[in-house]
C-alpha cells in the first residue's frame, strides 16, 4: 500500500509540472515603438517569461546602443506607463531581469492582455530609445 501511495505521490507531482509552466516571449524592441517614436537605428531582443506565480525571469540584448537603464512598464501599446520592474545591467549590450522579480494580480493580468513593454533608455534619448511590447 505503501509503495502504491508513493507512486501516486511522484505521479501528481510529474503532472504538476506541466501545470506550472511558464509563458515565455520573445520581444523585438525598436524606436518605432517608443511613445513618441524615435528615429534610430539601434535595436533590441527580449526573452520575458513569467511563470503562473507571477515570478519574472529573463533578459534584453541591444545593439547600437550605449544603454543607461531598462525596465519593464505597464501600458498597452502607444501609451506610457509605470516601470514595474527595474532591469539589470549584467554584460555589454545585456540587461537581465533581477531576481526574485514578481508581478502583482493587476500586473499579472496586464501581461496577459500584452499591456508590458520592455524599454531602454540612453543618454541620446532619455525617455527611451528603443521598446517592445511583452505579448503573451
Amino acid at each position: 500500500m505503501k509503495t502504491i501511495q508513493r507512486l501516486g505521490a511522484v505521479a501528481l507531482l510529474a503532472g504538476g509540472i506541466g501545470l506550472a509552466s511558464a509563458t515565455t516571449v520573445h520581444v523585438r524592441l525598436t524606436g518605432a515603438q517608443e511613445v513618441p517614436p524615435v528615429k534610430t537605428a539601434a535595436t533590441g531582443e527580449a526573452v520575458i517569461s513569467v511563470m503562473p506565480d507571477h515570478k519574472v525571469s529573463g533578459e534584453v540584448v541591444t545593439h547600437g546602443v550605449k544603454a543607461f537603464m531598462a525596465h519593464i512598464h505597464e501600458a498597452a501599446a502607444g501609451a506610457n506607463g509605470p516601470v514595474i520592474i527595474v532591469l539589470r545591467h549584467s554584460a555589454a549590450h545585456t540587461w537581465r531581469v533581477p531576481p526574485g522579480a514578481k508581478l502583482t494580480g493587476a500586473q499579472y493580468r496586464a501581461f496577459l492582455a500584452g499591456d508590458l513593454y520592455l524599454n531602454v533608455h540612453s543618454k541620446r534619448h532619455p525617455a527611451g530609445e528603443i521598446r517592445g511590447q511583452i505579448k503573451p
